[in-house]
């Protein structure tokens, strides 16, 4: 029992954590937000909320300059007032933004919010193992080999988050008409989209696939579900 001990103080102390973030998170966002309403984008999240059978597709607008799109652990979905203000401006179609909000909606009926509890917590877990094992062996740099392996694990998890989420908002454009070509335009653009602060890795790319590769795998769905234009 005084074995594995570690490790099960470092699971609780991992949902421990992660409770706080979401609190804390969810109380960022209900003090920095607002429902988003605008007559262009909301044709768009009719006809997606149709092609789920629901009444309503509800966004927000989350009032920080980043651009980026988010799921909170409730469920709830946000464009940055940043994305938002590259709509405004015509940098971005509101087919697009609507390519975003099919992408957070996915994180959410995919479960991965839920799903990164568990393993914030299992990860936890095994930095504490793998450090107690690596430490046996290696004195001194345990610690550091066992945080880098285990961030190796999470960056894996994450771009498979990403890229389920991507075929879920290919799937859902693809059913409410839009078609998947607007996800495509946009991974096209949107390095340049945020590049502006000084080339600062964008917000959308943090622990995420390869943008060229996201395209091929979207392009490959497109071919299978998008009938080919007639010559």
């Amino acid at each position: 029992m005084l074995k594995i001990t570690p490790i099960l103080l470092a699971i609780m102390y991992g949902f421990v954590m992660y409770r706080f973030s979401a609190w804390r998170t969810a109380k960022a966002l209900d003090t920095q937000s607002t429902e988003l309403v605008d007559p262009m984008l909301k044709v768009m999240t009719d006809r997606m909320a149709a092609a789920l059978g629901l009444d309503k597709i509800k966004v927000h607008i989350y009032e920080i300059d980043p651009v980026n799109g988010l799921a909170a652990p409730d469920g709830r979905i946000f464009i940055t007032r940043g994305f938002y203000n590259k709509f405004r401006a015509g940098d971005v179609s509101a087919d697009e933004m609507a390519s975003v909000i099919a992408h957070e909606l996915g994180h959410v009926a995919l479960g991965h919010s839920r799903r990164r509890m568990i393993d914030f917590s299992g990860q936890n877990a095994l930095r504490t193992a793998l450090a107690m094992v690596i430490g046996r062996f290696i004195p001194g740099v345990g610690p550091w080999i066992a945080g880098f392996l285990t961030s190796l694990v999470a960056a894996r998890l994450s771009r498979n988050d990403e890229y389920e989420a991507d075929a879920y908002a290919a799937a859902l454009l693809t059913k409410a008409g839009i078609g998947v070509k607007p996800q495509i335009s946009l991974f096209r653009k949107l390095e340049k989209l945020t590049a502006a602060k000084g080339g600062a890795m964008p917000a959308w790319l943090l622990s995420h696939p390869k943008t060229e590769e996201r395209i091929a795998a979207l392009e490959a769905l497109q071919l299978k579900w998008e009938p080919t234009p007639l010559p």
